[in-house]
């Protein structure tokens, strides 16, 4: 598979975070860019791209085969270590919807490459039984009103043996429209990932 990709690089990034879309979204999902632009904002490079392809994402099949998707971004951070632009750089995944269960399922792999994730109105339930092998540090972002997919993440959190942090934000929904509350949430991922990123001791780099 090849993808196209939006990089932003700032001078002497502290870190890379890669985005991991979910069911329906791609690279050009405008919640997505703005998290991005926070992050750029506080010194971290971003990369987004498409873990599907155009035929690909549109069979149901493929937008929930988290397996296939945790495949995709794997390949895609083997490729970031193995450039000379990132070689130094930490990297962040920053998943939402099936991405954020992805990126779970990915970090659980031995040599996964990643040193934080945050997940954004994910589904980690859907990483189910692999949860407790996640080393990196993961925070959990969920709204208020999004109550059942807050159940699934609480429940998910407890399964979870890695540093970890569950972030309600109050009056949200599933994505985040409430205004306020998108802002709130790349607040607290630029947190998360500034204080994990910046100061990783790099995790074991996946083969290229």
């Amino acid at each position: 598979m090849t993808s196209t990709g939006r990089l932003s690089l700032p001078p002497k990034a502290s870190g890379l975070v890669l985005f991991a879309h979910g069911s329906g979204s791609s690279r050009h999902s405008p919640r997505n860019q703005y998290v991005a632009l926070i992050l750029n904002q506080a010194g971290l490079g971003t990369l987004l791209f498409d873990l599907l392809t155009p035929d690909e994402a549109a069979s149901r099949a493929n937008v929930f085969d988290v397996e296939l998707i945790a495949g995709r971004l794997a390949g895609v951070t083997a490729w970031a270590h193995d450039q000379p632009w990132s070689r130094d750089l930490s990297i962040g995944w920053f998943g939402a919807s099936t991405g954020a269960a992805a990126a779970l399922w990915a970090a659980s792999e031995p040599r996964a490459g990643v040193d934080a994730i945050v997940s954004r109105g994910g589904r980690p339930d859907l990483a189910g039984p692999r949860l407790p092998a996640v080393t990196a540090p993961t925070m959990l972002i969920v709204g208020a009103m999004d109550t059942q997919v807050l159940a699934l993440n609480r429940a998910a959190q407890r399964r979870l043996r890695c540093p970890n942090e569950l972030v309600v934000v109050p009056g949200a929904t599933h994505l985040f429209e409430e205004p306020g509350t998108l802002t709130e949430t790349a607040h607290h991922a630029r947190t998360w990932f500034t204080t994990h990123l910046g100061h990783a001791a790099h995790a074991d780099r996946p083969a290229a």
